[in-house]
Order: C-alpha cells, then structure tokens, then sequence
C-alpha cells in the first residue's frame, strides 16, 4: 500500500513539473484581445495592430485589438485589470504606464497599481520624441521657439496627464526654464489633429505617425529628444545641441496581469521578439516610422523601465504633478 501511495505521490510530482510547459504548448487556443492605451491612429495602436497581425498569423488564433484611449492609460489598465490571469487578455501602452504613471497617483486612491498589479512581457520599439510646432508659430529652431516661449504663452498638447508627451514637455520647461500651458487629450492622435488644425501650438511626441503632416508643411518638427541625430532624418539637430543633457524618448510595450503563468509570459516574450527582428517587418514597420527595439527578454525589458520609472519620477516630482 506504501509503495502504491509512493508511486501516486511521485506520478502526481512529475505532473506538477509538466504542466506549466504544457501551457505554452497549447496557448493561445482560443481569441486574444490586446487592449491598447491610445486611441486609434496613435504610433501605440500602429504598432500594436502591425505586432498583433503576425503573432494572429504565427498563433492561428485571432487577436483582437480595442482602443481604451483616456484617462492617463487607466480605463485601459482597468479593463486588462478586471479580466483573467490567463494571457488572454494583454495591455499594450506607451511604457509611461509604468514608468511615469506609478509617480503620479497614491497607491491607497488609484484603482491599480502598476507595479503590483501587472508585469512587463515585451517591448516593441522606442523612439526619440520629436518637438513639433504649427506653422503658424515664426519660429524655424528650438532656439527661437524657447525665445518665444519665454515672451508670450504658448500651448502645448498632451495624450493625458502624465503621459509621455507631458513629462517630456515638463522636462523641456524644467531644462529651458519656460513655461507653457498643457492642454490634455484621449491619446496623441487628437492632440496632433488639434496641432495641425492651430488650435494648439506644440506637442513633444514620438513623430512617426506626425511625418506625413511634416512632409506635406501642416507642421515642422524642431528636434528630436535623442542623444545624437536620427539617420533618417539628418538635418534635424537634438533638442540637446540648443538644451544640453535633454533627452526624452517614447517606447512601447505590452503588459499581462501579474498572476499570468511565467511560461506563457515567456511564450509572448520570444514570438514578440521573432516578429520585432524579422527583417522584413523591421523595414516595413520600424525603419518607416523611425522607431528602433528596445532591450527584448523578460529580465531585461523589466530592467529597461525600471531606470526610466528612476528618471521620470525626478521629472514628476519636481513639477510637484499628481493625479488624486
């Protein structure tokens, strides 16, 4: 009888070590929804749907993509939140997410956290913020538009408060020593309608989805927030050569509830990855809109954003920005 009860036991322990690789082996067996953090047209929502099509091809499964746009990335955040650990159900934001949000909210008055809550599983891509204006500003360089911003208020738009778009503008103030007036939108893509419509004077974004609008003269871009200047765009001097040491970039990731079983994470992980370096998805997507990856495994995607989230909450608590 001992020896039946012995064999049950170690059967039972093999089974235990066999089971979190049979889920990756089987997932996703079923539909995945990517909830995204920006409205549609954002580079967020570009990327994402760009990923989600070769992983539905790579899966056999189909992935669907909502926009939750709003609220500094919480209505999608609080949707994702409220679903199972089961890697069904992604976030896909700009990474302030978690490296400026956390900053801006009491853990005991925010609906989540971060953190705690969520994990991070791949990055997508970062690229330099680009410093964008309305034509209708005289202003052809950083210098001069800092000249202006110093001698008549200007606006400035932003995807929500604290956003990428807003805590680079906050740095650009901070390091300029100007001060301009944040106007905040339900993601990029309507602040930028409203920069080239004239209804806002600038906006500090990652440029990709802006270039046609600058190629077509509705908007010139300044700068770019990088340490050295953008291949594609060589004429196009840093934010840096007029505000020495200034530096903002925007990157993108996706993210799984904290619970979510680590081979699975590790699944999405690497499928992530072999879409992002697949030569010719780099050249179609990442090359075109002037984005580059970011550092690719579990480990080191978390580390990535752990030194943002330090440089971002400088940023934040200098401008004494909270969201309560």
């Amino acid at each position: 009888m001992n020896i039946v009860l012995g064999r049950l036991i170690l059967l039972a322990c093999l089974l235990a070590c066999e089971a979190p690789p049979a889920l990756a082996q089987t997932y996703p067996n079923r539909t995945v929804t990517i909830v995204v953090t920006s409205a549609a047209g954002a580079l967020t929502d570009a990327l994402t749907r760009a990923v989600a099509q070769r992983l539905s091809q790579m899966w056999g499964q189909s992935i669907i993509v909502e926009n939750r746009g709003g609220a500094g990335h919480n209505l999608a955040a609080a949707a994702v939140k409220a679903a199972a650990a089961d890697g069904y159900t992604l976030l896909s934001s700009e990474t302030g997410f978690a490296t400026s949000q956390p900053h801006l909210h009491s853990k005991s008055k925010s609906a989540y956290d971060p953190e705690t809550d969520f994990i991070p599983v791949a990055g997508y891509a970062g690229i330099p913020i680009g410093v964008l204006v309305n034509p209708s500003l005289p202003v052809k360089s950083m210098a001069e538009f800092i000249a202006v911003a110093k001698q008549k208020p200007l606006t400035y738009g932003t995807a929500g408060l604290g956003t990428a778009p807003h805590t680079a503008a906050l740095l650009l103030e901070s390091m300029a020593g100007i001060k301009m007036t944040a106007v905040h939108y339900r993601g990029a893509a309507p602040a930028l309608n409203d920069l080239i419509a004239g209804h806002i004077n600038m906006i500090t974004m990652g440029p990709s989805v802006a270039l046609p609008a600058v190629k077509d003269g509705k908007i010139n871009i300044l700068g770019f927030g990088s340490e050295k200047r953008v291949a594609q765009y060589p004429d196009v001097p840093t934010v840096a050569e007029t505000v020495p040491g200034y530096e903002a970039a925007v990157s993108f990731g996706l993210f799984a509830l904290k619970t979510t079983p680590r081979d699975i994470l590790i699944k999405i992980n690497t499928d992530i990855q072999n879409v992002i370096h697949d030569p010719e998805f780099h050249k179609r997507f990442l090359e075109s809109l002037v984005v580059q990856p970011i550092p690719g495994s579990l480990d080191a995607f978390a580390e990535y954003l752990r030194k943002d989230s330090a440089k971002w909450a400088q940023v934040i608590n200098a401008a004494n920005l909270k969201i309560d």
